[in-house]
């Protein structure tokens, strides 16, 4: 198989030169869930050539609508394994490395990555995502999504501290509202690693209203310069 076959459609957009830099770069996804299960599909498939997985749970019945990775025959396998053959199946050209362990074991890796994608569905690990990412210097990608409406934010400069929340049981949750928002995260990621302009420290805040129409918002977020 040849990278120009495979990747045919993206050379048409970028051409081999970009194609090739997406090569030398290795990023985290933290969370294997309906968020990671998008954003390792569509980015493990798109030329970057080392992505790791990080996420020590295992596949439950109730989440399987949601992330589109697995199948009623993984329930009760590890997320982050079952998500990295998955997508290493589906491109040769592609090193995924699953770290079935919690962030708080992943941090003490001596790891660098150029971008860190959070796929989690909690505050507390995106605080402690946001510490790793300035203490590595390295951007990284929120999103969170609850009923029908997600967050995405390209963080460089900004800290998470600036979203002050506070943690809370999510509500409930539909399979489009999780790809659509896992969606633009990953073309931001992709549109970064390719070396193309991105918004960073832009809240992009994404909800459907009561006649189904899709309303985006974005918001500026603090910096210290």
């Amino acid at each position: 198989m040849q990278k120009t076959d495979y990747f045919k459609r993206q050379i048409e957009l970028w051409g081999e030169q970009t194609q090739e830099r997406l090569q030398n770069k290795k990023i985290a996804i933290i969370g294997a869930g309906g968020l990671g299960s998008t954003l390792a599909m569509a980015l493990g498939t798109s030329g970057i050539g080392e992505i790791h997985i990080v996420d020590f749970d295992r596949v439950s019945l109730h989440n399987i609508h949601r992330q589109i990775a697995f199948t009623l025959q993984d329930e009760g396998k590890s997320k982050a394994k079952t998500l990295a053959k998955l997508v290493q199946n589906k491109s040769t050209f592609v090193k995924v490395v699953a770290l079935d362990m919690k962030f708080e074991d992943f941090v003490d890796l001596d790891n660098e990555y150029d971008l860190i994608l959070d796929a989690t569905d909690n505050l507390p690990t995106r605080v402690q995502i946001d510490k790793y990412a300035k203490d590595q210097k390295s951007p990284w990608i929120y999103a969170s999504v609850e009923e029908f409406h997600g967050q995405v934010c390209f963080f460089d400069r900004s800290s998470f501290d600036a979203m002050n929340i506070s943690d809370h049981k999510p509500k409930g949750i539909a399979a489009p509202i999780v790809m659509h928002i896992g969606s633009l995260q990953a073309n931001l990621a992709l549109r970064y690693l390719a070396g193309m302009s991105v918004s960073r420290d832009t809240l992009y805040y994404l909800y459907f209203n009561d006649d189904g129409e899709l309303v985006t918002q974005k918001f500026r977020m603090p910096t210290d310069e």
